[in-house]
């Protein structure tokens, strides 16, 4: 039969908190020199018994869990002739061995038959106490786990461990009683850092988690801002930049996203675009073309029509709008309607290509789904009037001027084109 360490997960934290049970041998020898340190009367532990009990661990050993307990059941088939503390070392054998067989409900059980004897070692009731509060841990029972525990701590006289707080901490966080989860796990970290240690990383995650479930977003800050120190992983740095955004501190979300960039720590799409829109927030706008550009050339970007969008604005709002040129033709050949042609003609518009803001603004037109019609109408008539076709210009501008948004705009560019047509006419007649 193997030795057993138990391991109490709880559901949702990545912290386990260990007890080594002794091997059921030493445990009897142990408890034996107990009886003559404690006041506590407890009776002797008799030989023939003592050998039962050796004989199930050594069978168990050899043969086998399974043979190990039927030694155990002759031993309690003459359970009236036992006495207090021999009754509590066969239970206790008992749920070692059952523990090692992985059943918890029949280690629980047997367990609380220890600690129901009254003459017993102190020693042996607190670790029993605390050895049920980490089962029913286990077994997602967490107000017989609080119950366990308070009667624990009733009995037991030192100063609790760092891993007993954090047995406390996740047992209050899994009955979301955060107060006390965050009051036990500060515990924990305090006591590690007292000599100097790092907290475990699990403990600051719960930590985290209770600061998060009591909306202590700065706490949740300064919590990250040690897992990133301590444990520099990837996911704290995109964690701790989003909860620089949350609390209003845009630079330093900023600063910590180009850091876990330059790191190589940004691998996903959704992360690589909120670095982008950062850019953009913070009137960089030719890094983030620069970014999503190599990111959409790399795949780690999907090459889509919305993020052709947001590449083309960024290159517009980094003035250099020859090269938001291409990013939006293919984001109008992916779309739907005309909203890019739409966009496309404005950036012709102004880089004084006529012909070509002519053909986008048709194309949006006829397409559909632009924003401002009327400022495609304006748009044709600009372009066609710096071609010298006034009579298309005109027209332009007649349209434009039936729309709310751009007549009165409409009306003084056909005002203007037409006195500059009369002009050119006159100038004609004199030649």
């Amino acid at each position: 039969m193997k030795k057993v360490m138990l391991s109490v997960v709880s559901v949702g934290l990545l912290y386990a908190s260990p007890l080594v049970l002794k091997d059921a041998a030493q445990a009897v020898a142990a408890e034996q020199v107990e009886q003559v340190k404690k006041t506590t009367k407890v009776p002797a532990m008799r030989n023939r018994v003592y050998t039962q009990l050796a004989r199930a661990q050594t069978v168990g050993d050899a043969e086998g869990i399974a043979a190990g307990l039927l030694v155990l059941d002759a031993v309690k088939d003459r359970i009236d002739s036992l006495n207090s503390y021999e009754r509590a070392m066969m239970w206790n054998f008992y749920g070692f061995m059952h523990y090692g067989d992985q059943n918890t409900a029949a280690a629980l059980n047997s367990f609380e038959h220890v600690v129901k004897e009254q003459g017993i070692p102190q020693s042996l009731r607190i670790s029993t106490l605390y050895s049920l509060a980490q089962l029913s841990m286990a077994q997602q029972d967490y107000a017989l786990t609080l119950d366990y525990l308070a009667r624990w701590q009733d009995v037991n006289n030192k100063a609790m461990t760092s891993s007993q707080h954090i047995l406390f901490a996740q047992v209050y966080y899994q009955n979301k009683q955060f107060e006390q989860s965050l009051s036990a796990v500060s515990s924990a970290i305090e006591l590690v850092q007292t000599d100097a240690k790092l907290a475990k990383e699990n403990w600051l995650i719960l930590q985290r988690a209770n600061y998060f479930e009591l909306k202590k977003p700065k706490k949740v800050t300064q919590v990250l801002e040690q897992l990133v120190r301590d444990y520099d992983k990837p996911e704290y740095w995109v964690q701790l930049a989003g909860m620089y955004g949350e609390i209003g501190e845009e630079a330093k979300q900023l600063a910590v996203m180009e850091s876990a960039w330059q790191a190589g720590y940004i691998k996903k799409s959704q992360d690589i675009i909120t670095l982008v829109q950062l850019y953009r927030y913070h009137n960089v706008p030719f890094k983030a073309a620069s970014l999503l550009e190599q990111a959409i050339d790399q795949g780690s970007v999907v090459a889509e029509e919305k993020y052709f969008a947001m590449l083309a604005q960024a290159y517009v709002a980094a003035k250099d709008q020859q090269k938001a040129i291409p990013v939006y033709i293919k984001a109008s050949e992916i779309a739907e309607n005309g909203k890019y042609d739409e966009q496309l003609a404005q950036v012709y518009l102004n880089l004084e290509l006529w012909s070509d803001a002519v053909v986008s603004a048709e194309k949006a037109l006829q397409r559909g789904g632009v924003v401002r019609a009327g400022n495609m109408y304006l748009a044709l008539g600009m372009a066609h009037f710096n071609q010298g076709e006034f009579d298309a210009s005109l027209a332009a501008f007649v349209q434009a001027q039936k729309l709310p948004q751009s007549a009165k705009t409409a009306q003084q560019w056909h005002t203007y084109v037409q006195n500059e047509h009369q002009q050119e006419l006159r100038l004609a007649m004199l030649n």
